[in-house]
């Protein structure tokens, strides 16, 4: 008779039992197996744990590819970065050097992809010429879908010179420059996120965009043509059902290329005429707006488009005339509104403004949040909006529980699947049940046993991997998100010092213990954001080596923050700070999966934060600062720093301290430009939230002594977290964008009689 499993035990199941679905271990230990032995021609006594990976992903894979071939098949039938002393250092992570068996090489759907050249203009039509020609070779990798027999594809694109590009080269003794030629062109999928701050930077930048925006496109219409779509043939070539059978989401400006690459592909290789071309291209065409910050928003210099796309500009241009005669039709005479509205930005640089190009070049226009979403119709795309309310909407993100719940914390999955049962993995607005147990002293205690278990793991993890002790008894309070002055990094730096402050001076006071943990990447040419790294490090330094100070607080930079990090961390959490100024942060998905891991949220009312406090109530999130029509006000009134700096004490004492050299004694100066932007030129307004924020941590500190009323409103959090499943989400892009039903259809599996 088995030994019956532990509690602990069966937590540790829920993640395979719930989404791997094995059918069979016997034969899984076989291919494993066979796979160690037949695939890597390794046998266990000389097998490492790499080889062993590799073998059980080629037998979890070998369960996949029946499941997604046959999807695919029922497609075809059915119309369907490291820190060094404090700073971050880049370093090349060449994350394919052994390979990636999750992957599938297609080099029979190989298409080249064209740049510079020049444009000819014949009676015949319109050819791009003597362009530079590199190929894009795809890679699928496999999808699978939950309980459902569904594996989709994703298609990644890499680079590749194609052979006639060089050989001549070869033939004539230029090797050296072959080579140099061939890196050039492969550079275009070798590089993620280049430096843009440089002319190199963002021609690569640009070739990067258009690069997946042309392979994607020209394979989409192989596969348009090549389907059956219970059509003949006739029907298959004609390119006006295309908006019927395809939908192009524009993941924000970087693939706002696809607009013109579309209507180059619909006009000069398949001979439509302007006017059906542009129907068909806004009808396929969706556009998704990240961002109010003016800065995130691409524009693209003229010069380098001309160069680059020549065929592209011209298209552009011809797409901004038709535009700007229709809005000059709507207001005439009104030639701010033409200047405000045009594609092409005059004065100095001439620029592509490319949010522009999405919004008029589709046929529905939403942002990630409703404040969100709001604030863009209210004021950065307002213009627009006036012009066409029909296409703007919102899609509040979301998140998947799959992995931001069953996979990486099991404890708490299997603790609220022992109350709700497993359903809610599917259908995560059954978590509304769990209100019931709220004052459940039993479903409490458990709530907060998990907790403390993985904040357990989690320090255990710190001590492995960063040579960190820490008290896992003290407040995980943690900000992890890429680093950026809008998100304010440096407002939880102002809480830290004043908390070590406070500390030093009533050494014997009975202070709440608290771990602060700030995690992110700062872009590799955003020097600001890379001083706030240095900061954060330094400040960490003075707090955790001050014996006076002890376990009560401890301030760690995650470096390399990563998804895998994320998974540790987050079920960990018992504070999730977020503390953007209100207004700037377009939704935020952190947020979310904080809130479904158990943990509260401190923050302002800003992103998804605020249909957070909508969903599991204000009263249950600590919520401080202003709200946008604070900001508004205070923007009008002008901000003035400086004020605040002589009117609260403990702030000027934390500024002067990293103006002083207090954090860097052997660099003085080395802060300067930190507290420089602070008192002279902060667009997200630090100091004005500090005194409110400061406020409400005390709160945070108070409550997290009450174990109990603490747990209580984390259960309200878990409750409240239903509206923000992907699955929602994806639900409503396909409803009210994609013009489609979401399906919950389980398809045969490969070996069932069909």
């Amino acid at each position: 008779m088995s030994k019956p499993l532990t509690d602990q035990e069966k937590r540790k199941q829920i993640s395979v039992r719930g989404l791997a679905g094995v059918e069979n271990v016997a034969d899984l230990k076989t291919n494993f197996n066979r796979h160690l032995h037949f695939t890597l021609v390794k046998d266990r006594n000389v097998a490492t744990k790499r080889d062993y990976y590799f073998a059980l992903a080629h037998t979890v894979r070998d369960h996949l590819v029946g499941r997604w071939i046959r999807t695919q098949q029922h497609y075809y039938e059915k119309d369907p970065k490291k820190v060094v002393n404090g700073w971050q250092v880049e370093e090349a992570d060449d994350w394919l050097r052994y390979g990636n068996p999750w992957e599938k090489a297609r080099p029979e759907y190989m298409r080249p992809v064209h740049f510079y050249g020049r444009v000819e203009h014949n009676p015949d039509g319109v050819k791009w010429v003597d362009t530079q020609v590199i190929l894009a070779l795809p890679y699928d990798t496999p999808v699978p879908g939950y309980r459902n027999n569904i594996v989709n594809t994703m298609r990644l694109w890499s680079a590749k010179a194609p052979c006639e590009f060089h050989l001549k080269d070869f033939n004539v003794g230029g090797y050296i420059q072959a080579v140099l030629d061939k890196n050039l062109a492969e550079n275009i999928s070798r590089v993620l996120y280049p430096n843009d701050n440089f002319f190199e930077g963002k021609e690569l930048r640009l070739k990067q965009e258009y690069f997946v925006v042309a392979a994607t496109l020209q394979d989409i219409i192989r596969r348009f043509k090549a389907s059956k779509f219970g059509s003949t043939e006739v029907v298959r070539m004609d390119l006006t059902t295309l908006p019927d059978k395809v939908a192009i989401q524009l993941n924000d400006t970087h693939p706002a290329l696809a607009i013109p690459e579309l209507m180059r592909i619909l006009i000069d290789d398949e001979k439509l005429t302007w006017d059906t071309a542009w129907d068909i291209t806004v009808r396929t065409c969706a556009y998704t707006n990240h961002t109010v910050l003016p800065e995130a928003l691409e524009r693209w210099p003229v010069d380098l488009f001309q160069n680059l796309l020549p065929r592209h500009l011209e298209i552009i241009y011809e797409v901004n005339r038709r535009h700007l005669e229709r809005i000059s039709a709507l207001y005439p005479g009104d030639h701010d509104r033409l200047r405000r509205m045009s594609l092409v930005e005059e004065g100095g640089q001439k620029k592509i403004n490319m949010a522009h190009l999405c919004i008029v070049g589709s046929h529905a226009v939403n942002g990630v949040a409703q404040i969100h979403s709001d604030i863009i119709k209210d004021t950065v795309f307002k213009d627009f909006y006036d012009v066409d309310p029909q296409k703007f909407q919102n899609k509040t993100n979301g998140i998947t529980p799959r992995r931001w719940l069953v996979m990486c914390n099991p404890g708490l999955a299997e603790v609220i699947a022992e109350r709700i049962g497993e359903d809610y993995i599917r259908d995560l607005s059954q978590l509304k049940s769990l209100l019931k147990f709220v004052d459940d002293d039993a479903f409490i205690r458990d709530i907060a046993n998990v907790k403390q278990e993985n904040k357990l793991k989690f320090a255990v993890h710190l001590e492995e991997q960063f040579k960190v002790k820490i008290n896992p008894n003290s407040m995980f309070d943690v900000q992890v998100k890429r680093i950026h002055e809008y998100k304010r990094q440096l407002l939880n730096c102002l809480h830290i010092i004043t908390l070590y402050n406070r500390i030093k001076k009533e050494p014997n006071k009975a202070w709440t213990p608290r771990t602060i943990m700030i995690g992110g990447k700062a872009a590799p040419g955003y020097h600001t954001a890379k001083m706030i790294i240095k900061l954060i490090t330094a400040i960490g330094e003075v707090v955790n080596n001050d014996s006076v100070v002890g376990d009560r607080l401890k301030v760690i930079f995650l470096e390399n923050y990563r998804v895998t990090l994320a998974e540790k961390v987050i079920p960990a959490a018992d504070l999730s700070e977020q503390i953007s100024t209100a207004g700037t942060e377009a939704s935020g998905t952190g947020n979310m999966k904080f809130m479904l891991n158990g943990a509260l949220t401190i923050g302002t009312m800003d992103g998804a934060n605020v249909e957070m406090a909508e969903e599991a109530g204000e009263e249950n999130l600590f919520i401080f600062g202003m709200r946008v029509k604070d900001v508004e006000a205070l923007d009008k009134k002008g901000y003035d720093a400086l004020e605040y700096y002589n009117r609260i004490p403990e702030l000027k004492q934390a500024v002067d301290q990293i103006s002083g050299g207090f954090f860097s004694p052997g660099e003085p100066d080395q802060f300067k430009d930190i507290v420089k932007m602070l008192m002279c030129h902060d667009r997200f307004k630090v100091f004005a939230d500090y005194e409110d924020y400061i406020q409400c941590q005390e709160k945070v500190s108070a409550l997290y002594k009450n174990t109990k009323e603490w747990t209580k409103m984390v259960i309200h959090n878990i409750a409240g977290c239903g509206k923000f499943s992907s699955d929602r989400t994806i639900g409503q892009y396909a409803r009210e964008i994609w013009g489609m039903e979401p399906s919950l259809e389980k398809i045969a599996a490969p070996d069932d009689p069909r």
